[in-house]
């Protein structure tokens, strides 16, 4: 549950084919973060969410930006709000951040962790695993996982956000380049 001190995040979704402008679905999924275990990490997280006015003037965002990185059986990766490619992004703390702790671990699906380039090189990318993913323990903080979703996906209700999660799953491919644009049209707290 989320609670007035740490709500949980949501990101609504449209997944489009790159050539049109109409959605061919929707829907959002909700995001409860661990700010019991790493509050600087789910700090982060859910201010990027809101929109992070930075020193220098600049909104950092969740909104608008794309997963740029699906792999079926594996994860979905977004966050990276400057560039798009997975080369950028950046934290409210600076580029990057330390990794904060590895007590939660990545021992089921729809894990929510931070993406990252090595050890401490943590900036506002992050993913979603779909399945099991014990061997990124230690190496990728987990901060989160999905609580819920709403929207309608081929006529079957998304109660729990899984399904919209497995929906955006369908559009990856081995090497991760999504077979479809999925965008972040909205993104904040709950």
């Amino acid at each position: 549950m989320s609670d007035s001190n740490n709500p949980n995040v949501y990101f609504d979704i449209a997944i489009q084919d790159n050539a049109k402008d109409t959605p061919d679905h929707t829907g959002r999924v909700v995001f409860k973060l661990y700010d019991n275990v790493v509050p600087q990490t789910a700090r982060n997280f859910r201010e990027l969410a809101k929109g992070f006015q930075a020193k220098d003037g600049r909104t950092l965002t969740y909104k608008d930006s794309k997963f740029h990185r699906i792999i079926p059986g594996f994860m979905l990766q977004g966050g990276d709000f400057t560039k798009g490619n997975g080369t950028g992004g950046e934290s409210i703390y600076g580029a990057k951040f330390p990794d904060e702790n590895f007590q939660k671990k990545h021992d089921k699906a729809f894990m929510l962790s931070m993406a990252n380039a090595g050890k401490n090189t943590n900036g506002s990318q992050f993913f979603i695993t779909t399945v099991v993913t014990s061997w990124l323990d230690g190496a990728h903080v987990v901060f989160g996982e999905v609580v819920r979703g709403e929207g309608n996906l081929d006529g079957v209700k998304d109660s729990d956000g899984v399904a919209l999660v497995q929906k955006i799953e369908e559009f990856g491919t081995s090497g991760g380049t999504p077979k479809k644009t999925i965008i972040i049209t909205e993104s904040g707290v709950v």
